[in-house]
């Protein structure tokens, strides 16, 4: 035995699990319940601030940390950067920092500029994240519409939102079963 088997023996090995389901489950939950106000399921934006700053924004913000350990980039700059938009969106809510329709259309604009990134980006992995972003990407380009040109696009763009947390809680639900080993497992298609 040399040193270094030595050194490997009493080296622990460090395990981490996959955080993508952590972070697409809070993705899919605030996003479902903006975007049923969106809808105008109900009337009331605020409810979703607690949400924004735990669920959405923390929990996301965390799970994109732990993506980093993982070496994802992708998964670590998707979660993180959708934790952070949504304790900005909850700030934003909560403390009226919404000058005007036009400043929180760009705002959007620009989450639609990053999310179409974020699409071109999914095109060599599965089905389900294609499907995802591609709603995602919709969704953002309707919200901005709403904002800065016609309200009645947000609504729509609502409706967009409710299908995205939707396909999110599906592949987080995929993630979920394989880790478990569950004997049901949902398909996320390949792309090859």
């Amino acid at each position: 035995m040399t040193s270094n088997d030595a050194a490997e023996e009493t080296t622990p090995t460090s395990t981490i699990a996959n955080p993508a389901p952590l972070g697409l489950c809070a993705f899919a939950l605030t996003t479902f319940v903006l975007s049923a106000a969106n809808a105008k399921l109900f009337s009331g934006v605020p409810v979703v601030v607690g949400l924004a700053f735990f669920y959405g924004g923390l929990a996301q913000l965390l799970a994109g940390m732990w993506e980093f350990k993982t070496g994802n980039t992708f998964g670590a700059t998707a979660f993180s950067s959708y934790g952070a938009f949504w304790i900005a969106v909850g700030t934003m809510v909560q403390f009226n920092l919404i000058p005007n329709h036009a400043a929180f259309g760009f705002f959007l604009l620009g989450w639609t500029i990053f999310t179409g990134i974020m699409l071109l980006a999914t095109l060599k992995s599965n089905i389900a994240l294609v499907t995802l972003f591609g709603f995602l990407f919709i969704t953002f380009i309707l919200l901005t519409m709403g904002e800065l040109i016609n309200p009645a696009m947000g609504q729509i763009g609502g409706y967009f939102g409710l299908a995205t947390a939707a396909i999110a809680w599906y592949t987080a639900a995929a993630g979920l079963l394989v880790a478990t080993r569950s004997s049901i497992q949902l398909p996320v298609g390949p792309l090859s």
